[in-house]
């Protein structure tokens, strides 16, 4: 994400990737959609917002955006949820707020069921 007027100027990112989960860290009511094997999902590796911009709500756009992307290559690939991994409890938080849930057994892993097409 860069500003139009000083295209040079780097205001956030995010970086995807393919991975998988083992079903079982899923709530009990996503695991009864799924097989028992481990899952396809996507795996947002990353994502910064540049330190001027706290508050603007780039956090926000940055994960719509990957949300969007996620869903578009579903479309080409299987793949259910989208993974984080949060830094601290802070970011763990912030997914929390866009509906992010945390793994049975790792809280700080957190994902983002994108249903079921």
């Amino acid at each position: 994400m860069v500003d139009e007027a000083v295209p040079s100027k780097i205001l956030g990112f995010y970086t995807l990737s393919a991975a998988q989960i083992d079903a079982q860290q899923l709530s009990d009511t996503e695991r009864k959609k799924l097989p028992r094997y481990p899952v396809p999902c996507f795996r947002m590796g990353r994502m910064a917002r540049d330190i001027e911009s706290r508050g603007a709500g780039l956090g926000e756009v940055l994960i719509g955006c990957a949300v969007d992307r996620c869903l578009h290559a579903r479309s080409l690939v299987g793949a259910y949820p989208l993974l984080v991994v949060a830094k601290d409890e802070g970011a763990k938080a912030f997914y929390e707020r866009y509906g992010f849930v945390p793994c049975a057994d790792a809280p700080m892993t957190l994902y983002l069921p994108l249903g079921l097409s």
